[in-house]
């Protein structure tokens, strides 16, 4: 574990796959308490000792318990007489920068849709408070993350919520227009012009309640490629960018470092393959950029706000209705191609015949395979069938509702179709230069920018998929047996 010491309280676990960032402290339910004591107006009571309650259900007025934990944050629950509220407190990935963005794009959604978000009560964006943290308080949203409720949604429950997640992009494109509309592509809310705007009615202790910001500019960017780890200390452009270009010059900059870096300390010789192959990649991606992208963009580039909806960040009732989006941190402004694709959830491989469950092994147990080979609990209930039973159908659902997904956003953008096709190029040296900075797939992303080269336009999601095999007679062809993800070497 390695502490960062410009960031206090954070360090980052190199133990596995990717770097996790972890809590070196944890934060005081004490503290948590009278911050939200203060923001909610309840008085601080005191016991016969003359000592403040403690956390835990403190006079019954403000209970403060500990909820959930996200890769960046920990939830509390705050029951009061007025009600519940949510306290988030969050780790300093990006000080100040991840909770000023996260103020910023909440303002201008609440203020420009109808995609219901919660109500944030006060926030500080700094660590210099009682808690340590930054923090954000808001209201309790009702409902279930929709991960944990698909399986038992109806297939016209689903279509609902496709069809609705299609309105809220459509409406995020709008709100993106408003104006002069947003141009260059970073995080709303974090340039320097810009750090009064979220921070009105402050308090003694430095914290704030949120009010109407002007509408918000593109700002440094804040996301997990550029403050994870080391990257947080590289001397690389960090935004706004003018330009699609520019802003993938960047990411290939990190991930040169990155592996540069990694090369110098490699002695294995493994993983001195598997960083040189990066290395190849991304200069060969480099390579290509300019004939993709404009190097010189004026005025800088159009962009629009983009959330790639998870069912993870998408809350919904029992019936299914969509209660709450969560998660609004570590979003930007982007190149409207990439904010094309469909959301995150409908994202998979395509399959038109509905699977027969019967056709599939039982299992004894009904929890997830998953969870029970890796010892995690993923909370899904298999119903006694074998974990493929299940990706399957969902590839099938995702396959329907990407049609839903499609039929609704062409009625609310016309131009929906060209788009997607004049940009398709464009998301896959997306996903190219995001594969290589992960490690997944290096050879077929190799062989998909080396056929890109020769002028050979394929898909990504294929040449991933199959591969490419060369002819005899020198030209190439997909091909071939589906490909299992490069890890970096143990």
């Amino acid at each position: 574990m390695t502490r960062d010491a410009t960031r206090d309280g954070l360090a980052w676990d190199n133990g596995g796959i990717d770097l996790e960032p972890c809590w070196t402290r944890e934060p005081s339910l004490d503290a948590i308490q009278r911050v939200c004591r203060r923001h909610l107006g309840i008085p601080t009571p005191h016991s016969q000792e003359g000592e403040e309650g403690k956390g835990e259900g403190a006079e019954g007025d403000c209970a403060v318990h500990f909820h959930a934990a996200g890769a960046l944050n920990k939830l509390y629950l705050v029951d009061t007489r007025r009600g519940r509220f949510m306290m988030r407190v969050s780790l300093p990935v990006d000080p100040r920068n991840k909770t000023r963005g996260e103020m910023a794009t909440l303002a201008l959604v609440r203020r420009n849709t109808d995609i219901p978000v919660p109500l944030v009560v006060a926030f500080d964006d700094t660590s210099t408070n009682e808690i340590g943290f930054e923090w954000i308080l808001m209201d309790f949203v009702p409902g279930k993350p929709a991960y944990y409720r698909w399986r038992g949604m109806t297939m016209a429950q689903k279509e609902a919520l496709a069809a609705r997640v299609a309105d809220f992009q459509a409406q995020l494109f709008r709100c993106s227009s408003l104006g002069v509309g947003f141009r260059g592509i970073g995080t709303l809310g974090t340039g320097p012009d810009q750090a009064g705007d979220n921070q009105a009615g402050g308090d003694q202790a430095g914290s704030h309640v949120p009010s109407v910001p002007n509408t918000p500019s593109p700002g440094p960017i804040v996301s997990s490629a550029f403050f994870s780890g080391p990257h947080f200390h590289y001397t690389v452009p960090r935004g706004p960018f003018p330009s699609s270009y520019d802003w993938l010059r960047a990411h290939l900059s990190i991930i040169t470092k990155e592996h540069t870096n990694a090369l110098a300390d490699t002695q294995h010789h493994d993983d001195r393959e598997y960083t040189e192959g990066v290395l190849r990649v991304a200069r060969k991606l480099l390579r290509m950029l300019p004939r993709l992208f404009p190097a010189v963009v004026h005025p800088p580039e159009r962009t629009v706000l983009w959330n790639d909806f998870t069912l993870h960040n998408i809350m919904v009732d029992d019936a299914g209705r969509i209660t709450a989006v969560l998660d609004w941190q570590c979003l930007a402004t982007v190149p409207r191609w990439t904010a094309l694709q469909v959301p995150d959830f409908l994202r998979g491989a395509t399959r038109h015949d509905m699977p027969d469950r019967d056709r599939y092994t039982d299992v004894s147990d009904h929890g997830s395979n998953t969870s029970a080979r890796s010892g995690l609990d993923d909370g899904l209930d298999n119903e006694g069938k074998t974990e493929l039973f299940w990706i399957h159908l969902m590839e099938y659902e995702q396959t329907q509702l990407r049609k839903v997904y499609a039929a609704h956003m062409r009625q609310r953008l016309p131009e929906w179709d060209m788009e997607i096709a004049d940009g398709a190029l464009k998301v896959d040296f997306l996903g190219a230069v995001s594969r290589c900075g992960a490690g997944f797939y290096l050879r077929r992303v190799e062989q998909w920018v080396d056929a890109l080269e020769r002028k050979d336009y394929l898909s990504l999601m294929e040449v991933l998929r199959v591969g490419i095999k060369k002819e005899r007679s020198g030209g190439v062809r997909q091909g071939g047996t589906a490909g299992q993800p490069v890890s970096r070497p143990e």
